[in-house]
């Protein structure tokens, strides 16, 4: 299979592992620092803060992949996130993340897809599917709960949990945008980007309908990244 050279691959020189460590961690510190001002500003509303963290740390994976990291890098930090996520269920060091008045593992599940996304697709050296599978969760989920609380007025329940229509046309349209977007970069304007691009976002709009305890940060963004992975061989050979 032969891809377009993306856009985000096509650097000359690639900066030194302490550069690119750097880079990531300016940009997470400054997540952070923006979702703490926000949460001073907003302390009613904490799901604002946690879709924050949610969308900003998802786009990490851009850094990763233009930057060309090591996949030991990104995997050892999805370890330390996950780690780090599990004993904050136990004890308040991220109640700004975690406090969205239910119970879920989403921050969790949410860490362990981007080390298995990144140990996946690094390793069969096409990284874009790792970043369409985490973009789709990041931006996707992020804003489909945003626009549902917001402006969802049609309500219906998947497995006990209440979603509208609203927030799941939200996350179909941002998933196809990623989706094509990513893909356009790799593979240029063909009829299969279009095709993997449509049933991408029909399916992960379903898959984030099932969300029981946060399960949807895992299953949306391996369930988007291996259908499009597949889809494309099968139909790009």
């Amino acid at each position: 299979m032969v891809f377009k050279l993306s856009l985000f691959t096509s650097i000359d020189s690639i900066p030194p592992l302490w550069l690119q460590i750097l880079a990531v961690g300016v940009w997470v510190s400054l997540i952070l620092l923006g979702a703490g001002g926000v949460s001073r500003l907003a302390k009613s509303d904490a799901e604002i803060v946690r879709k924050i963290v949610h969308i900003g740390t998802g786009n990490v994976i851009l850094l990763a992949w233009w930057l060309d990291m090591p996949a030991s890098i990104g995997i050892a930090a999805s370890i330390l996130a996950s780690a780090f996520t599990l004993l904050s269920y136990r004890f308040p060091i991220l109640p700004g993340i975690n406090s969205v008045g239910r119970k879920s593992l989403g921050t969790f599940f949410y860490s362990v897809s981007i080390g298995i996304l990144i140990a996946w697709f690094w390793y069969l050296k096409q990284p874009f599917y790792a970043a369409l599978g985490i973009l789709i969760m990041a931006w996707g989920d992020g804003l489909a709960a945003l626009i549902g609380q917001r402006f969802g007025k049609h309500k219906y329940n998947v497995l006990g949990g209440q979603k509208s229509l609203e927030g799941s046309l939200t996350m179909t349209l941002v998933s196809f945008i990623i989706s094509s977007l990513i893909l356009l970069s790799v593979q240029g304007n063909t009829w299969q980007t279009w095709l993997v691009s449509v049933v991408v976002a029909v399916v992960a709009t379903g898959l984030e309908a099932i969300s029981i305890l946060g399960i949807d940060n895992l299953t949306v963004p391996l369930g988007s990244a291996a259908l499009a992975f597949v889809l494309n061989q099968i139909i790009l050979r």
